[in-house]
């Protein structure tokens, strides 16, 4: 491929999107490393600060400025290094004036590239910038990239920050299973782990790998794709304490009732317009507590379960970054509207390439966990569902540690010089 002069190599735009993940950073580390290897197509790397409202309001991050040290170290950094955000564009239509503020920005700025990390709905973004870059004649590139702890992306075998959840529940539950046996006889004798899925129940599911025997934590594990039956969860919650003594659940947090409701609505919804739910967690313990006068605890994953770095999966970290790679990878052959997705090959041993799939494939699609990947009374996994999750939480990429602690990339952040005489408030 010929080399272009700097006066006609675009610009790439790079956003993270939604929740932030223990592996994010290192999807953001293969898409900058990319981009400086392809210099020949693209010019300088902008990120948006705090993701899409980065773009909206010109507030751009240099990454050139940052040494190759600096981003290897993203690799290995928890969180969004340079800020995401939760903030969803409606359609085109309904959007019009963000669309062509964002189209406004990339033609300020030179930028022909527009890389979005993140989920469903950041995917639909995506597709749909490619659609008005075209439609006003401005030729934008767009490549998603993905991400998302639920695993609830289609198309892809698994998502780039499920398999370092799926490690630190399936640890966790073990972990808190070896407590309460301990002390179940006069102490705690059912505990309630809540984790994150609002409609789909894979982050629950990884709990199951946590035990092997008959008998293992966890002993009930609550779905949201599985209507919660208050007499049949109390049932096995009731013959779990007989048969061993104590009882460990696993919930997820979009588990809903046989009346479709969730279980712990808030009453109110996020940016994305989803509903904020409450915590099945404590709720599930009321349950037991008052039905059975057992004595509970309950302990809610929250952030802890998508930040924790320190015991990531190997497998995720490398399809992380191997995802951030082909995106650049696949726009400067000229893809556009893509997203890199992953490929099992095989199961054991695992492997696993990297492919283009449509946008339109994926956008505002929610991949649930199959039927037969959950035991015939609902409250486990199968060893089928076991086959697809041992890979994704294998091997350990240990951070760095000082004192200590895990030592974690700082980015100098240094913002472009703003062109445009409007801003924009979001």
């Amino acid at each position: 491929m010929p080399t272009q002069s700097k006066s006609t190599r675009r610009n790439a735009f790079y956003a993270q999107s939604g929740g932030v993940t223990a592996v994010i950073n290192a999807s953001a580390a293969g898409v900058i490393e990319a981009c400086r290897r392809h210099s020949r197509q693209i010019g300088k790397l902008y990120a948006g600060r705090h993701g899409i409202v980065g773009a909206l309001t010109e507030d751009l991050i240099d990454t050139s400025r940052e040494s190759a040290a600096a981003i290897r170290a993203l690799r290995q950094t928890p969180a969004g290094a340079f800020g995401s955000a939760r903030y969803k564009l409606m359609g085109i239509e309904q959007d019009r004036a963000k669309y062509e503020r964002l189209i406004e920005v990339f033609r300020a700025h030179r930028i022909g590239y527009f890389f979005y990390n993140g989920g469903n709905d950041s995917m639909d973004t995506a597709l749909k910038v490619s659609k008005i870059g075209a439609e006003l004649g401005y030729a934008i590139t767009c490549v998603g990239v993905p991400k998302t702890v639920d695993n609830d992306l289609p198309v892809t075998d698994c998502c780039p920050g499920f398999g370092s959840v799926a490690k630190y529940v399936a640890v966790s539950t073990r972990e808190a299973a070896l407590d309460v046996a301990s002390m179940a006889r006069t102490s705690t004798k059912v505990f309630v782990l809540e984790v994150m899925g609002r409609h789909a129940g894979w982050i629950a599911a990884a709990g199951g790998l946590a035990g092997k025997r008959p008998g293992d934590a966890p002993h009930v594990i609550l779905f949201p794709e599985i209507a919660f039956e208050r007499q049949r969860f109390l049932e096995r919650v009731k013959d779990s304490v007989t048969r061993y003594g104590y009882c460990v659940v696993v919930v997820s947090e979009g588990v809903k009732g046989t009346d479709g409701r969730f279980l712990a609505e808030a009453g109110s919804t996020d940016a994305f317009g989803h509903t904020q739910l409450g915590g099945a967690g404590p709720e599930i313990a009321r349950i037991v507590k008052e039905a059975l006068g057992y004595k509970c605890h309950w302990a809610v994953a929250d952030y802890l379960q998508r930040a924790a770095r320190h015991i990531a999966s190997k497998t995720d970290v490398q399809q992380a970054y191997a995802v951030g790679k082909a995106a650049v990878e696949f726009a400067v052959r000229g893809q556009n509207a893509v997203l890199p997705v992953i490929v099992r090959k095989s199961s054991r041993p695992y492997r696993w390439t990297i492919e283009a799939a449509p946008l339109e494939a994926v956008a505002n699609v929610e991949k649930k966990v199959p039927r037969d990947f959950v035991t015939d009374d609902g409250f486990g996994i199968t060893a089928a569902c076991r086959r697809y999750l041992e890979p994704l939480i294998a091997g350990e990429d240990y951070p760095t540690f000082k004192d200590g602690l895990p030592v974690y990339a700082r980015l100098r952040n240094a913002p472009v010089k703003r062109r445009l005489a409007t801003e924009f408030e979001v």
